[in-house]
């Protein structure tokens, strides 16, 4: 049992360093783009915020798929598939791959707010993400 208890939280810390390292990557990245000190405050605001969406009139929030409470699993919007939880604390192998990481930024960007995100807003909203 002992051994099962250590080879899981040894599997848990090499996911959590591997997604530490993309968002910090990320974050230099975004820095290179113009950004900089990147913050969480405000971030749970813009994420609960209702944008109107100009293809079909109905209103979208990042928290309308992925939940107010990052802890808890989302529901997509239009299929209803489960979507895990986006807080670090419970979900850091979401962040391990600096190509994902960058693929759903541009689509849910696209998609909620209607245009893309820039580099400060995203290196903000993976700060609150890896805070939470």
């Amino acid at each position: 049992m002992k051994v099962a208890i250590l080879l899981a939280l040894c599997f848990f810390s090499v996911n959590a360093i591997a997604a530490s390292n993309a968002i910090t990557e990320m974050l230099t990245l975004y820095q290179t783009e113009g950004a900089h000190d990147f913050t969480a405050d405000g971030v749970e605001s813009l994420w609960n915020k209702k944008i109107r969406s100009a293809a079909d009139g109905s209103e979208r929030s990042c928290a309308t798929c992925h939940h107010s409470d990052l802890k808890l699993q989302g529901t997509h919007f239009k299929t209803g598939k489960i979507i895990e939880p986006m807080a670090f604390s419970v979900n850091s192998e979401r962040y391990q791959e600096t190509k994902k990481i960058k693929k759903w930024f541009l689509r849910n960007c696209k998609w909620t707010w209607g245009r893309e995100c820039t580099a400060q807003e995203k290196g903000n909203f993976l700060t609150y993400l890896k805070s939470q």
